[in-house]
């Protein structure tokens, strides 16, 4: 993919949601690094709905580190795999006490020291909690970079890099967020939906699928052959990936 499209592309997805940001819930960077480790493996959805117990029970390092494993274990039990997540919360709540003076680090070494969290739970906070231009290659951006050809690679590492490298500096703070929010909402993984893309027309996935005309029954999907002609992309109805939660105080 080369330069011109890359710019267009994020051109186009900033057009649409000039100001992207996480699903989860969080008022501090301490609730965005407990909302991102309870996330493992888990949804959005379900983490905003445990951290809605908690948070207004515990929303300190001493006052969840005063439950306890079992009684943090209490608040979060709906969510996979809440007693090695409720530990290594804990056990981060010590850390931070003792070492950080409460505070979350604004450090990737300091960052990944802290039980629970590895490197792309740190990018996820050095993001969002403190606006560095990090890349946190989760399920959704390995997809999308992969299949429109924006940063193809084997593993999440070569991706991340590889997105560091190729998106153009001025979108590599909200670039995460952006390529998420697609990936959950219009290029998903069974069935992409590329009549409603707004960047079909740049995307080099050669199988891409369009809706057949509604006389042709419903939202039956026909794969492009070559030389068809892509749909004019238009917006989903969620404004691509715009289902976000109001931010509780």
């Amino acid at each position: 993919m080369n330069p011109a499209k890359r710019q267009e592309i994020f051109s186009r997805l900033r057009a649409a949601n000039p100001h992207p940001t996480t699903e989860l819930e969080y008022t501090t960077p301490f609730e965005l690094l407990v909302a991102v480790v309870l996330s493992a493996q888990s949804t959005d959805k379900g983490v905003n709905l445990a951290t809605r117990r908690l948070f207004p029970v515990a929303h300190t390092p001493e006052a969840i580190h005063a439950l306890g494993e079992a009684g943090l274990a209490e608040y979060i039990r709906t969510i996979g795999l809440y007693k090695s997540k409720a530990k290594h919360l804990i056990a981060a709540c010590r850390m931070l006490i003792e070492q950080h003076g409460s505070q979350v680090p604004a450090e990737r070494a300091a960052l990944e020291a802290l039980p629970g969290v590895g490197r792309k739970t740190a990018n996820v906070i050095l993001n969002t909690a403190f606006g560095q231009p990090t890349m946190a290659v989760d399920t959704h951006i390995f997809r999308v970079a992969n299949r429109i050809g924006l940063a193809p690679g084997k593993t999440v590492l070569e991706v991340e890099k590889k997105l560091l490298k190729n998106i153009p500096a001025e979108f590599r703070i909200d670039a995460h967020h952006w390529l998420i929010l697609h990936g959950r909402y219009v290029c998903q993984a069974r069935k992409p939906k590329c009549g409603e893309c707004i960047i079909a027309d740049l995307c080099e996935y050669k199988d891409k699928t369009w809706p057949t005309p509604a006389s042709a029954g419903g939202d039956k999907r026909r794969t492009q052959t070559a030389g068809s002609a892509p749909l004019s992309p238009t917006l989903p109805p969620n404004g691509g990936g715009s289902k976000r939660r109001t931010q509780t105080d």
